[in-house]
């Protein structure tokens, strides 16, 4: 199941974005918002990021006006690797060298058929793991420095 959600700015995506989704076979949860009416991000990117961590979604999407917001909101949660993409080589690189769980974009600075394609090759792109195992796992340690 893939988790999606917005802030005012993403809600239009996010419903374009759904058949995208359900095209690949995957189950959607929209957790919010409905409507465009102002709300604040990390109200929508919490869930989103607890839901990936806590194994209830395979992968989450996440859209604001920059994407920015939204990144740095789901980060904070042990276990996602959120990534802000921008075009289809930063979905595809997100994936397959950092194996990132939640696809974070924005809706003001992102056209909406780059984010619909950002969205199927995030989808489709496995991890490629070997050198970049260890480096996904550092991202993990906590209190460590080089």
């Amino acid at each position: 199941m893939i988790v999606i959600a917005s802030d005012h700015a993403g809600v239009e995506y996010k419903t374009a974005l759904f058949e995208v989704i359900r095209s690949s076979g995957r189950d959607i949860r929209d957790l919010g918002p409905s409507e465009a009416t102002s709300v604040d991000y990390p109200d929508f990117a919490h869930p989103v990021a607890q839901a990936v961590a806590g194994g209830e979604a395979e992968a989450g999407i996440l859209i604001c006006g920059t994407g920015i917001g939204m990144s740095m909101s789901a980060n904070r949660h042990q276990g996602v690797r959120a990534a802000l993409c921008h075009d289809a080589f930063t979905a595809e690189m997100s994936r397959r060298h950092n194996d990132a769980n939640v696809l974070c974009m924005g809706a003001r600075v992102t056209g909406l058929g780059v984010a619909e394609q950002m969205v199927r090759i995030f989808l489709d792109t496995e991890f490629e793991g070997g050198r970049h195992q260890r480096r996904v796992e550092r991202i993990e340690i906590e209190g460590e420095s080089s």
